[in-house]
């Protein structure tokens, strides 16, 4: 009989401690389930950031394609080249400093950089109320036997002259154009197009600008954006064939002469 108050001890701690039990596993449960919430509530918020900024990024870029003007300007020069045989148009553009020389005869604004580059610095360019001053590494090439001539040239030309701007830069809009908001881009060729015993120079020159606009210009119209540009655009290409027609050929005629006196 005296066992019985213990065996009832014994019970009711079996009972309070699987009560307590239950209790703690109720709590840690509770707090397992407030956890998983919390930290899938913490997901679902880092996420919708994530999205909101990729989303904000996407726009961005996108109102920034759509802010991005491009102009651009093409001429081409087809004249009567009259050639030697012992001073082919073909050995004149061998000599390519003497052929950048001659497009580009300001030995002030340039300069060379290797065999096949030079830097020149352009005259100040006016668009609209703004005005920059072009710096652009310039490469010349000679390409022959059809091998990776531009589009537009004949397979069958012999040797070709290719023009093209590596690099750039726009000094006086440095506060107002950043360099990757600003796209220039030029192209050229020049060859001799035989045709029997007859000789023509023909060439072609692309030049394109893509920039982004800033404040200053974009409330401006497109169509008296666009007028001026291209009008800015001509005037640069026309100098170049200016240049060619003349000086180009002018100094051929030189050429010619000298490779006459060193047969003679």
């Amino acid at each position: 009989m005296a066992a019985l108050p213990v065996l009832r001890l014994c019970n009711y701690h079996q009972s309070f401690s699987k009560t307590t039990h239950q209790k703690i596993a109720a709590t840690n449960f509770s707090f397992a389930g407030d956890l998983k919430r919390k930290v899938l509530k913490q997901n679902w918020r880092k996420s919708k950031h994530e999205l909101s900024s990729d989303s904000r990024l996407r726009w961005r870029f996108k109102c920034r394609l759509s802010n991005a003007s491009t102009y651009s300007s093409r001429i081409a020069t087809d004249i009567y080249l009259y050639e030697t045989p012992d001073a082919s148009f073909d050995q004149y553009l061998e000599d390519k400093p003497r052929v950048f020389k001659a497009i580009f005869p300001d030995k002030r604004r340039s300069q060379q950089l290797n065999d096949e580059e030079w830097r020149v610095h352009m005259l100040p360019i006016q668009f609209l109320f703004l005005t920059c001053n072009p710096v652009i590494d310039m490469r010349l090439r000679c390409k022959t036997n059809g091998y990776e001539y531009p589009t537009g040239v004949p397979p069958q030309v012999t040797k070709v002259l290719d023009l093209d701007i590596i690099r750039w830069e726009l000094h006086g809009l440095e506060d107002i154009v950043k360099p990757s908001e600003f796209s220039l881009g030029v192209k050229g060729a020049l060859y001799p197009y035989r045709q029997g015993n007859l000789s023509r120079l023909k060439g072609q020159l692309t030049m394109s600008i893509t920039f982004e606009l800033p404040p200053v210009l974009s409330l401006i119209p497109e169509d008296v954006r666009k007028d001026v540009a291209e009008s800015v655009l001509k005037r640069l290409v026309e100098n170049m064939k200016d240049k060619v027609n003349g000086s180009l050929l002018a100094d051929y005629s030189k050429f010619k002469k000298e490779r006459m006196r060193k047969l003679v």
